[in-house]
């Protein structure tokens, strides 16, 4: 049997759903590779040896190819999970719309990590410039609970959630407001498996056995909702069963590929996008970062 590191560097659903459905079914031990989950979140953080990340395969599309643009580094990323990042701006009462957001205190990533040059793309397409209009509060990724606390106690009139919970779900228990969904306003194809061919070869036989077994993973999440349902809840231990199939019908299902391939299109277009934020150039193609054809093979 084959062996592999797999780095997950981000929680929730949106980083850790389909490794965990292939985890869960057995889908690694069938296609004949013992997988070892690394937490690579503190890797990627400021201090982190990042160099560590590229010794395995990555779950964090962003964020490779952020560090492609920036640093050169030749991440190519073989399956992509979805291509509408799933993070919210959630806020409490009286804001109804991002333009609301003018003046206000916003919890949000920062700027330089992919989350965070998402929310300022959005931000931007709502006519707002973060660094002026918004007071943005930066904060560390994690599961969100401590921006939630702040919200309750007004310490932030926003937040920059991802998918560690279901954002309508909590938006309801506290009278708060979902003001965006980043899926619904900018597109990228995101989250799967990206490798650094200077360490791993895309085609070795390892790699492809996660890609097999990641492409499996996503079967079940189109044709049984109710396996994906329950492994939804290991996430959402604050969710009822209902809370999480509402989440699954109105995030997971309708947008989540069915092969693991990119629209390189819609790639395109977000590497123009991430590359101007960042203030960059765009030094790389869709189809030379988004080499999921590779998918297809063994």
């Amino acid at each position: 049997m084959h062996t592999i590191d797999l780095a997950y560097v981000g929680r929730g659903l949106h980083e850790e759903l389909v490794a965990y459905i292939a985890d869960q079914q057995d889908f690694y031990a069938e296609e004949g590779v013992h997988v070892s989950l690394r937490d690579g979140i503190p890797w990627v953080a400021p201090g982190g040896d990042a160099e560590r990340l590229r010794r395995c395969i990555s779950i964090g599309v962003g964020g490779t190819l952020l560090s492609r643009l920036t640093r050169g580094i030749p991440w190519v990323a073989l399956t992509v999970n979805t291509q509408r990042p799933l993070f919210w701006f959630l806020a409490r009462p009286g804001l109804t719309s991002l333009a609301d957001l003018v003046g206000r205190r916003l919890a949000v990533h920062a700027p330089h990590t992919p989350p965070g040059c998402f929310a300022r793309i959005v931000l931007r397409k709502a006519g707002l410039d973060p660094d002026r209009d918004v007071q943005c509060v930066v904060r560390r990724p994690g599961d969100y609970g401590m921006d939630l606390r702040w919200l309750q106690e007004g310490k932030v009139d926003a937040a920059y959630v991802g998918s560690t919970m279901a954002p309508e779900a909590i938006a309801a228990e506290y009278g708060w407001q979902v003001l965006a969904w980043v899926g619904d306003h900018f597109q990228i194809p995101t989250v799967g498996l990206v490798v650094d061919p200077t360490y791993i070869d895309p085609d070795g036989p390892a790699v492809q056995a996660v890609v097999r077994a990641h492409r499996r993973a996503l079967q079940v999440i189109h044709n049984d909702p109710d396996t994906t349902v329950r492994h939804m809840q290991e996430f959402f231990g604050r969710h009822t069963e209902d809370e999480a199939r509402a989440h699954y019908e109105a995030f997971i299902a309708p947008y989540y590929t069915t092969d693991g391939q990119a629209d390189l299109a819609v790639g395109d277009a977000a590497i123009t996008a991430v590359a101007a934020e960042l203030g960059v150039p765009a030094t790389v193609t869709a189809a030379e970062f988004y080499r999921t054809a590779a998918a297809l093979h063994g």
